[in-house]
């Protein structure tokens, strides 16, 4: 689970400072503000790590900023640098707790961190220098005048002590996380960059714009990994659950009369093939079964976002972008509650952003309850200021209390209801004294 994410320099971020990332951690704030870049780091620095290690064109780039193929298509490095100054160094650091401790060097940790620099040449990514860091000790690798070296503590014993001292070797980056072809004397450097693959490669993304529903669907034996970018796996998703027997096929339907979206739902196969099958559901109990494609839009729009929700293997991070879009406010509230169940329930952690009041409101609401504990949530709100992204972390008593709630957090209600008094006032010709 990620515990920690920081980024200089990237995009409207001068510098977004330590932010401690929770099992759920939700991102609000203003359009343009900020909220997206914060995801777009973990999603670029997950297809980096993903890229195949044979490309046609500079394999070894430190970063792979992406194309309309991958996660997220960010352009280039001038594209992301903060106020495009080509001169200006990427910085990055990450901290994660570990699912099992692990022993590095005959001593346990239950967490790692690992912090990077990066700058442009050659119209290429560079790295300039990356460091682990574990029980105190640091694994570097630095970009000298004659090339990279790396150095890593060595343990000696010495007179029945255990003695740390420090060797140094030549060394090439392999992009921005390891070293290209190690031996023998970066084995424990292996075994903590596998855990930082393992970390990115456990991260689920779903997008903001889902695609819209189909007449049928298709069924080739698949199992995807999850439901896609814009939710175009869900149905391979639902019927890989059920060869899987995963707990998706009792939690999904469960979860869509919870929210009075729809009754119940079944994958009927047309007869003309063998892999089309047609989704219906039923709107309400005792009612005529009809297609996707001819019920409200938010249903087919949540439906990844559920069934992403309880298909993730457990431990996985998952990164929502706008889950609540096309909901209704009471669906957005009851949204929260699925999100605290699978973060609860089934050891996931939440990565989001939005701009549901109703879903914050009832996660303050969980809070008092005593459902959900201050230290399973990290809440920001981000805005703009002279074109630098800002944030602020929401202060959340063990009530439920935001103590420094933002002025028009979500817009100025108050006000347009003292406006709309005052017009009524003035049209009927009522004394304001």
């Amino acid at each position: 689970m990620i515990t920690e994410l920081r980024a200089q320099n990237f995009k409207s971020w001068q510098d977004t400072g330590n932010l401690r990332f929770a099992p759920l951690t939700a991102f609000f704030g203003a359009n343009s503000s900020g909220k997206t870049s914060i995801l777009q780091i973990l999603l670029m620095l997950k297809q980096t790590v993903e890229r195949p290690r044979k490309q046609p064109s500079y394999e070894n780039e430190a970063l792979y900023f992406g194309n309309d193929s991958s996660l997220v298509n960010l352009g280039s490095f001038e594209d992301v640098i903060h106020q495009h100054c080509p001169d200006s160094n990427l910085g990055i650091s990450v901290s994660w707790k570990l699912a099992e401790e692990m022993k590095i060097d005959k001593h346990l940790t239950d967490s790692l961190v690992f912090s990077a620099s990066l700058r442009k040449q050659s119209g290429h990514s560079v790295l300039e220098n990356y460091c682990y860091a574990a029980n105190g000790q640091e694994w570097q690798l630095k970009k000298g005048e004659r090339g990279y070296t790396f150095k890593f503590p060595e343990f000696l014993v010495k007179s029945g002590n255990r003695v740390y001292s420090e060797s140094l070797i030549w060394a090439q980056p392999f992009r921005f996380y390891g070293v290209d072809k190690p031996d023998n004397r970066y084995s424990t450097l292996r075994q903590i960059v596998a855990s930082l693959e393992n970390l990115f490669n456990r991260i689920l993304y779903l997008g903001p714009l889902r695609e819209q529903p189909r007449p049928h669907y298709i069924w080739r034996g698949k199992h995807p990994e999850g439901v896609g970018r814009f939710g175009e796996e869900m149905v391979t998703a639902l019927f890989s659950s059920r060869i899987q027997l995963s707990d998706l096929v009792e939690q999904v339907p469960k979860w869509l009369q919870s929210l009075g979206l729809i009754d119940s739902y079944r994958l009927a196969p047309v007869r003309r093939t063998q892999s089309d099958y047609e989704f219906l559901v039923t709107k309400h109990k005792g009612g005529p079964e009809v297609r996707l494609t001819d019920v409200g839009f938010g249903v087919s729009q949540v439906l990844p976002v559920l069934i992403l929700c309880y298909y993730a293997p457990e431990g996985s991070t998952l990164i929502l972008e706008q889950p609540e879009a096309h909901l209704h406010p009471k669906v957005q509230s009851e949204l929260a509650d699925v999100l605290i169940d699978a973060v609860k329930n089934r050891n996931l952690q939440i990565i989001l952003e939005s701009h549901s009041e109703h879903l914050l409101h009832r996660l303050m609401r969980r809070t008092a309850e005593e459902q959900l504990s201050v230290d399973d949530t990290a809440l920001y709100f981000c805005q703009i200021n002279e074109g630098v992204s800002e944030i602020e972390p929401l202060d959340v008593d063990e009530y439920g209390n935001i103590a420094n709630w933002p002025q028009e957090f979500f817009g100025d209600v108050t006000g347009d209801l003292i406006k709309q008094g005052r017009a009524e006032m003035d049209r009927r010709g009522i004394s304001k004294s």
